[in-house]
């Protein structure tokens, strides 16, 4: 039998910017205790084009989860050192 490390390519493993994961998980942390915290946003004032508030605000969450999450996406790529497409993005030496 043979051990694990000696099967397949090795792969050089950099460590992740732990500073922008935090920053990642805190991002999507946010509206879920926004939309959690109910008492917050359960009234009918403001409207807003005569829709309650609890309505609007639900929907406006809708576009900044989406925002949060993909603002997150990018910070975690960025902290482990990978392009859009999940390349190691090239250092300044020319390496790929």
């Amino acid at each position: 039998m043979s051990s694990g490390s000696e099967s397949g390519p090795t792969r050089d493993v950099v460590p992740a910017n732990k500073f922008m994961l935090v920053a990642a998980g805190v991002l999507l942390l946010v509206p879920v205790v926004a939309l959690m915290w109910v008492g917050s946003y359960a009234k009918i004032e403001p409207r807003l084009w005569n829709i309650p508030f609890f309505f609007w605000y639900q929907f406006l969450w809708v576009f900044l989860c989406s925002a949060m999450t993909y603002s997150a996406h990018r910070l975690v790529l960025a902290a482990r050192g990978l392009d859009g497409q999940g390349k190691r993005k090239a250092t300044h030496r020319g390496d790929a």
